[in-house]
């Protein structure tokens, strides 16, 4: 990532390594079989699970997305030839890398890191909070769409990496509230919604920019060859399409998920019944059923007479 950004202008599908970015991968690959192997069985109660079949799946897949948008070629395509895949490239780290690496987390493991109650723990819990998730996500999505740094991020390797490091945390960030690990600080569904709603608003405002400008935003894309013919302009519409529409679409189907899966729960609440009522109700009573009882009891006993104040201590009466 660092050696090659403007080393691949002139040879677009010449294979250009990129060890810092296999170095990271197996990182963070190391770092998960390292939790899971080790530190899983000291804390995880014996006969529970340490990972779910679909936590070690989303794991995989979020490892696989990360590696192919830093590797070559999109990498290079993105920062020497097509903004458009450079978007392509943020749209899979925001949408796709960073969910499924907080569904691939256990929750003793984010027990194990934020519950210690430290102030960078505490730091963090506050940040995963839905106003300032949300505030910071769209902010880095406005900063790092601007030209100026758009330019620098090109042109040199280390910006590069760290503008990237910033995305992918503030997708982090913004997606705690939707599916993080920690299920109390997770929101109800329909603010879950509207939460999601609101993240599809701003990124708006830079694609219809990048849409509708008449010139070339990105001046240090305006430079050739152009890749597969297409032209500067072209290609920033391309990518602003893709913000608008691949970025807004993914989230509303997510939204659009969120919705039947709690209107499902609630249907199911619906039709669950308030009281336990038998189904099968007792026999009512019957004639023979009286007149048996009766005839066990045998004949009813005489009540005595109630005495008067004058007859108490009448021996006739005792």
């Amino acid at each position: 990532m660092f050696a090659a950004v403007g080393s691949a202008a002139a040879e677009p599908w010449k294979f250009h390594a990129h060890p810092e970015v296999w170095l990271l991968i197996a990182g963070i690959i190391v770092l998960g079989i390292y939790s899971v192997r080790v530190i899983g069985p000291k804390v995880v109660p014996v006969g529970a699970p340490i990972v779910t079949t679909k936590q070690r799946a989303a794991f995989v897949a979020g490892v696989i997305v990360l590696w192919l948008v830093s590797d070559w070629p999109l990498h290079d395509i993105a920062e020497n030839y097509l903004y458009s895949a450079h978007m392509v490239q943020h749209m899979l780290m925001m949408f796709i890398a960073a969910p499924l690496f907080l569904l691939a987390t256990p929750r003793w493991l984010a027990d194990l890191l934020l519950a210690d109650r430290t102030r960078p723990a505490r730091a963090v819990l506050w940040l995963t909070r839905p106003l300032p998730a949300g505030v910071i996500f769209n902010a880095v999505i406005v900063v790092l769409h601007w030209p100026g740094v758009v330019k620098m991020s090109v042109q040199s390797g280390p910006i590069h990496y760290s503008m990237h490091l910033l995305l992918f945390s503030s997708a982090l960030l913004m997606w705690m509230p939707v599916c993080g690990p920690i299920a109390e600080r997770r929101l109800y569904a329909p603010a879950k919604m509207l939460y999601l709603f609101l993240q599809s608003v701003v990124p708006t405002v830079p694609a219809g920019f990048l849409v509708f400008a008449e010139n070339p935003v990105y001046k240090v894309y305006d430079h050739g060859p152009r890749l597969w013919g297409i032209g500067v302009l072209g290609d920033q519409q391309v990518a602003g399409a893709i913000m608008k529409l691949v970025g807004g679409l993914f989230l509303w189907v997510v939204i659009t998920v969120v919705f039947f899966r709690w209107a499902a729960i609630e249907q199911r609440k619906d039709r669950r019944p308030a009281v336990n009522t038998p189904t099968v109700l007792p026999d009512g009573l019957t004639f023979e059923g009286v007149s048996d009882t009766f005839d066990r009891l045998g004949p009813a006993q005489s009540e005595p007479v109630p005495r008067g104040p004058d007859q108490i201590g009448d021996p006739r009466l005792n």
